[in-house]
């Protein structure tokens, strides 16, 4: 029997955190019914082990000096070689993967029985979704910016989210039965989702019984709209480096703001036609593929608010919103600036206490 290996290929916004920390969490529990989730060593979390591979299969550097992922692909493959049974590898970047890397990975795993996975929601929830999570990477666009070049195909985000285009080049080669598309639910939690990706991986859902406390969960218009503010103000240079993954995008974002009782940020009305016309595109090519589908293929459908649901324009928030919003940020900068310690007290003490160890001898 062929070695069993999963790609989970994205896409991003479709509770891809969850899943990738639900399979890290479980990895001991899943290697003992035969899964494996490579990991690099036990100093890396697995997480960041597919997530650098996936930049080194990719050629790219994103979050990191230049060449910061060499070799993680080659590592990625080695370890799931030495899998006894099945192995999963999850990244959401790898969804716009052009054809040349796609060739690459299906070779380095040729003699494996290569399976794709895609995770899929409607665009009505997506976009916006999309639109805040860019934001919160360092991107200044408007939502209607953002929106205009998606339409047009300009953006990463479009090649990771346009379904047809994904699968056609991820499943060049592959048997129907080898694709399967999972649907992101409309109403029901994560642990439907749980169970839609447990099918997909041919994996009983009670082997991972700890459950994940991690989601990606996205902002409002007042916050979206600070950090869009706030990375037009910072420096290129500053946004590329680690200090804005940690103090803007971690702790501010992720942390912080995003707990703030806030205004969604929602599709316009204006924009649920073209939505709803891809999802038919989606739900033709999905049916007309013959690959298995784990959910509801309606699910891919965007819905529009209820009656009544005022739109909030996220390019326009008011000034006391953006205030309110600015000052939390202002509070939890400062204290994790009074909680940091003072270099030049800190470096007093170590030639103090260095003056004391000498005089001892």
């Amino acid at each position: 029997m062929s070695r069993v290996v999963y790609l989970h290929v994205g896409a991003p916004k479709t509770g891809t955190t969850y899943l990738q920390d639900r399979l890290m969490l479980n990895s001991e529990s899943l290697a003992s019914h035969g899964v494996t989730i490579p990991t690099r060593n036990r100093f890396v979390d697995a997480d960041l082990f597919h997530f650098r591979a996936a930049l080194d299969l990719l050629g790219q550097d994103w979050g990191g000096d230049p060449g910061h992922a060499d070799g993680n692909w080659d590592a990625m493959v080695r370890r799931v070689r030495r899998a006894p049974s099945s192995a999963i590898i999850s990244h959401e970047i790898l969804a716009a993967a052009k054809p040349d890397k796609i060739a690459k990975a299906m070779n380095d795993l040729a003699g494996c029985e290569v399976h794709v996975v895609y995770s899929a929601r409607d665009l009505g929830r997506q976009l916006p979704a999309a639109w805040q999570e860019s934001v919160k990477q360092g991107r200044k666009w408007t939502f209607r910016r953002f929106l205009n070049k998606v339409e047009r195909g300009e953006t990463w985000f479009q090649k990771a989210l346009d379904l047809p285009t994904v699968l056609n080049n991820w499943s060049a080669k592959l048997p129907p039965e080898r694709v399967h598309v999972v649907t992101v639910p409309h109403d029901r939690g994560q642990d439907e989702l749980w169970h839609r990706f447990a099918e997909a991986f041919s994996i009983d859902p009670a082997w991972a019984p700890k459950d994940s406390e991690r989601a990606n969960r996205s902002l409002g218009i007042a916050e979206t709209q600070l950090i869009r503010r706030l990375n037009r103000r910072l420096e290129l240079t500053v946004r590329r480096e680690q200090t804005y993954d940690a103090l803007i995008r971690e702790l501010l974002a992720q942390r912080e703001l995003v707990s703030r009782e806030s205004i969604p940020v929602r599709l316009p009305p204006a924009r649920f036609e073209w939505a709803e016309q891809q999802a038919d595109l989606w739900i033709d090519w999905v049916k007309g593929s013959g690959v298995h589908v784990v959910g509801d293929v309606d699910d891919l459908r965007p819905r529009r608010p209820a009656e009544g649901v005022e739109w909030r324009d996220p390019d326009r928030v008011g000034a006391k919103l953006q205030l309110d919003a600015a000052l939390d940020a202002l509070s939890v900068m400062t204290r994790e600036a009074a909680a940091r310690p003072d270099p030049e007290r800190a470096l007093g003490q170590r030639v103090r206490t260095n003056a004391k160890r000498l005089r001892r001898r």
